[in-house]
């Protein structure tokens, strides 16, 4: 057996569900690190050279700026292995870095004399905070957003689909006022819309001010040089905030922001897995069969509904470290401890936990057929819900303690259509508020659930446009 594969890894991010995870591996992985802290050394190394206040660094020749372009979107796997060998007599992960690339500098002629303006008044959080940073704008484009849209994708498009088919409600566990199915998902995609919103407007925050956030080393070197206004264009290049209060570290605030928003986004996801798991059970989801697929090793009739539960499983471990992180990274000893170094490792763990759920939930989505008699037989034999509109109505036209009417006629017993509209016959109302109760059904009493259901998509579009 090899060393190291899907059967030997240690987490199931890699190993069982490592098909699942792939899209995260050129993000989260080691090689995936290294890369991002090389690109931030390269291009503050350019913008040291495309500064004329520091004249110690020569103007860039377009043939040498183009090496350097090349040296980070090629960066490969060879690349990595032999950072890593360096960093093994280092024992120093980001110092690695720098030397792998002074070792590249001396192919070239015009860059050899100025390799030790690379890392130029850095400190090793000064890289590395840039490089997570760079990492969670690739996750959230990349991966997690596109994730989060298929979902709201598929279940809008179920909404539509059910927006007309009656349901009972139940609060409590017991039953209640009818909806329908449509308006029901529907509620998930106006909820799951707005956290996506949220999460996607966090703002990824980057520091660039050296060992304790003063500019202390640059200032000594150039004291002619604005480090602030350099710093802040150089973390702007990279598609992140500028925050010019710092410590040692940028205190990860922003992540926490961004993680608790995650966090509240598989929430809503587990309450979704909860919901369809419960109506798989009582027969008003049926699941589609998949070919070769064993439901339980002893009874062979059962479709489980294990894609979400498999969902919810993996969305608990996410946001357990989620939540984990968020406590954490914002607290740092003094100027700087190492405790976020460590954690921030987990990050590929957390988002992969993210990604199995979301794809099971996927698939789970996609076996969906709604059984509509089961629905419609549970209206049927629930005439006792009718018992809120015609209470209602009563109270409209001054009838005597009408909730205490209807409390007394149908708590705790089976009601029928008979003698509900037995009851109705005998009111003193209006003949027309008569005739229209008589007509009314369990399946007819959704209020405006359809109608929500449709307005659902010009919400969207709208929310859309705004953004």
């Amino acid at each position: 057996m090899p060393d190291h594969s899907n059967l030997t890894a240690v987490s199931p991010v890699d190993g069982r569900y490592a098909g699942k995870t792939k899209s995260l591996r050129p993000i989260f992985s080691e090689s995936g690190l290294i890369q991002r802290r090389l690109l931030v050394e390269i291009r503050w190394f350019q913008a040291l050279a495309g500064n004329p206040e520091i004249d110690s660094v020569r103007a860039l020749a377009d043939e040498d700026s183009d090496w350097l372009d090349h040296l980070v979107d090629g960066f490969s796997i060879a690349d990595a292995t032999r950072v890593k060998e360096i960093e093994a007599t280092t024992n120093h992960d980001v110092k690695a870095v720098e030397y792998f690339i002074k070792e590249r500098f001396a192919e070239r002629e015009n860059l050899a004399p100025q390799a030790e303006f690379l890392h130029f008044a850095c400190t090793s959080e000064d890289i590395n905070n840039l490089a997570y940073g760079l990492m969670l704008l690739d996750v959230r484009r990349q991966v997690v957003t596109p994730a989060m849209q298929a979902i709201e994708s598929r279940l809008a498009a179920l909404a539509k689909q059910y927006a007309s088919n009656a349901m009972l409600s139940r609060t409590h566990g017991q039953v209640a006022s009818p909806t329908t199915m449509g308006k029901e998902l529907a509620n998930f995609v106006y909820r799951l819309d707005r956290q996506r919103r949220q999460f996607e407007s966090v703002q990824i925050v980057g520091k660039f001010n050296g060992a304790v956030g003063n500019f202390n080393a640059h200032q000594v070197a150039y004291p002619g040089v604005d480090w602030s206004t350099l710093s802040r264009k150089f973390v702007e290049s990279l598609g992140m905030q500028f925050n010019p209060y710092t410590t040692q570290i940028e205190p990860h605030d922003q992540m926490a922001e961004m993680f608790d928003c995650l966090a509240r986004y598989h929430t809503v996801l587990v309450d979704l897995c909860r919901d369809l798991w419960a109506y798989i059970s009582i027969g008003y989801f049926r699941q589609k069969a998949v070919a070769g697929e064993t439901g339980s090793s002893t009874m062979p009739h059962k479709i489980n509904p294990i894609d979400f539960e498999n969902a919810e499983g993996n969305l608990g471990v996410a946001n357990a470290l989620l939540q984990h992180l968020s406590a954490i990274l914002p607290v740092s000893r003094w100027q700087r401890d190492l405790t976020d170094s460590t954690v921030l490792r987990t990050l590929g763990t957390v988002f992969g936990h993210s990604l199995i759920a979301s794809a099971s939930l996927l698939k789970g989505l996609d076996k969906l057929e709604l059984n509509d008699k089961a629905l419609s037989d549970d209206l049927d034999n629930a005439w006792e819900v009718l018992a809120e509109p015609i209470q209602t109505v009563m109270r409209r036209y001054g009838l005597k303690d009408p909730y205490e009417q209807l409390k007394e006629l149908t708590r705790g017993k089976a009601i029928t259509r008979v003698n509900l509209q037995q009851f109705v016959a005998s009111l003193d109302i209006p003949e027309q508020a008569r005739a229209q109760l008589l007509d009314l059904t369990p399946a007819d009493y959704t209020g405006n659930a359809e109608e929500m259901t449709r307005q659902l998509q010009q919400h969207l579009a709208n929310s859309e446009s705004e953004s």
